[in-house]
């Protein structure tokens, strides 16, 4: 699985306003995108993707709309990995690997169960200047 993201020749950049049709919008931007780059609908990690992916948009929509009112989604793939982020600019930063192990499995325990089971990483990376953050998620195909 390749880790480097700026090596992988698929990219899609998407801003929407954190409001609840932005998980539907995101869903369905991640479905057009992966047809576009030949990654069949039925593929095993396809399901799984897009259930991460309208997890962390609802998470941004519920958590981060008061200090952030848009969300940007970036879709990336290669020829063995799949991987996307979502960026909002609240500070809070989730330790997402503890989330699998909190006895309330919610949202971001959903995600880790889903990342971990197809091998996959999630990684929380810090803007610049420490006032919002991106939950990356890379996949393999």
């Amino acid at each position: 699985m390749s880790t480097r993201l700026e090596a992988l020749p698929h990219r899609h950049v998407l801003t929407l306003p954190a409001e609840p049709s932005a998980v539907r919008i995101a869903r369905k931007t991640a479905q057009q995108a992966l047809v576009e780059w030949g990654i069949g609908l039925r593929h095993p990690t396809v399901d799984p993707a897009l259930l991460i992916v309208s997890e962390l948009v609802t998470n941004s929509v519920r958590h981060a709309a008061v200090v952030s009112p848009q969300l940007t989604v970036i879709y990336a793939a290669g020829p063995d990995c799949l991987a996307f982020a979502v960026h909002d600019r609240h500070p809070y930063q989730p330790v997402l690997y503890e989330a699998v192990t909190d006895s309330e499995v919610g949202g971001l325990g959903t995600v880790m169960e889903l990342v971990l089971g197809l091998a996959g990483t999630a990684v929380v990376r810090a803007d610049a200047d420490g006032g919002g953050k991106s939950i990356w998620i890379t996949l393999p195909l």
